[in-house]
């Protein structure tokens, strides 16, 4: 089995699903010959050309809007939004027309468009383009949401996502781009919406992250292993669909949750996942789940301070050490 880059792999599941159906095409700032600033593009324009690879101006709602009607249209763009942040200048285009749509028009219309775009801090952006916002799309009915949290998830999940009939928001962590991962070569890799994948078997306590949160709870595991401590890891995958069944098993099993996400803490994915759990498996839980977020702050420029914002191994692994202790646990 071969290993490649996150980046890689996003690029070679855009090139295989163009080669499949000429009615995808990308559209965005500079992904053509730039190849967008984190290059996950490079090369496509010269096998596909620009009238399938379009780079636009920087008129994120224009070009959305463009996207939008083709997908009602017949064709299944990719949209590629340099910056998670950026997703506040196409909510209406993203929530109120590609959303509704085909609820709106009695089932006559499709809008099978994918947007991708990326979040996480840690990267030395400053507060306008290290934001994790993926809660906000979560939360609008009609929307799909997938979370990458390695090459391979990266790749099926994007074949997936531009092959479904509904608008699927694609979330890549920004520092994961080179992280290298086993991804089989050939075939049709494709990663169904609302399977969650368990990373690693365990009976103490249930670590549940999402996109590089699922690193971080890995390495959590590590550090309790090494003390007696079996934790479970749980990649949900997609967030909107939501693999609940797993979530909530796994939680009967071990009967402790911390549940970690590089959105902010307040009324975000991990509130949700938690609650979840904290209702379906109740009666099987020895501890309320834990939830680990974001600081509720914009994301700081400087490196000392970035780094405190959000969760790291041994912050998940303390945590986890308190709830299998019996230690009551007040999250902020």
């Amino acid at each position: 089995m071969r290993e490649i880059t996150l980046s890689q792999a996003v690029n070679e599941a855009l090139a295989e699903e163009m080669r499949r159906d000429e009615s995808v095409f990308i559209i965005g700032e500079d992904v053509a010959e730039a190849g967008t600033p984190f290059k996950v593009l490079s090369g496509l324009v010269e096998e596909f050309g620009t009238a399938r690879v379009v780079d636009t101006p920087i008129a994120e709602p224009g070009f959305m809007g463009i996207a939008v009607g083709a997908a009602m249209t017949g064709s299944r763009p990719v949209v590629d939004l340099m910056f998670g942040d950026f997703l506040f200048l196409v909510m209406d285009q993203l929530c109120n027309q590609a959303a509704k749509t085909h609820y709106m028009s009695g089932g006559k219309l499709n809008v099978p468009l994918v947007l991708r775009t990326n979040l996480g801090a840690t990267r030395r952006s400053a507060a306008q383009h290290s934001q994790s916002l993926h809660a906000l799309v979560a939360h609008i009915p009609g929307l799909k949401v997938a979370m990458p949290s390695s090459a391979l998830e990266a790749k099926g999940l994007m074949k997936t996502a531009i092959r479904d009939d509904n608008p699927v928001v694609i979330f890549e962590d920004k520092l994961m781009y080179n992280d290298k991962a086993e991804v089989p070569e050939g075939g049709d890799l494709l990663i169904p919406f609302g399977a969650a994948n368990v990373k690693r078997e365990g009976r103490d306590i249930t670590l549940i992250g999402t996109s590089s949160m699922v690193q971080v709870c890995e390495k959590a595991a590590e550090l309790l292993a090494a003390e007696g401590i079996s934790a479970e890891v749980i990649d949900p995958r997609t967030i909107v669909p939501l693999d609940e069944a797993t979530l909530v098993a796994s939680a009967k099993k071990t009967s402790r949750v911390v549940v970690v996400d590089e959105g902010h803490q307040s009324y975000g994915v991990t509130g949700e996942i938690a609650s979840r759990i904290n209702e379906k498996a109740f009666y099987h839980l020895d501890a309320p789940a834990l939830r680990m977020g974001a600081m509720d702050v914009p994301v700081p420029f400087s490196p000392a301070l970035e780094d405190l914002t959000v969760p790291t191994p041994e912050a998940v692994a303390e945590q986890a050490r308190k709830l299998c202790a019996g230690e009551m646990i007040h999250a902020a």
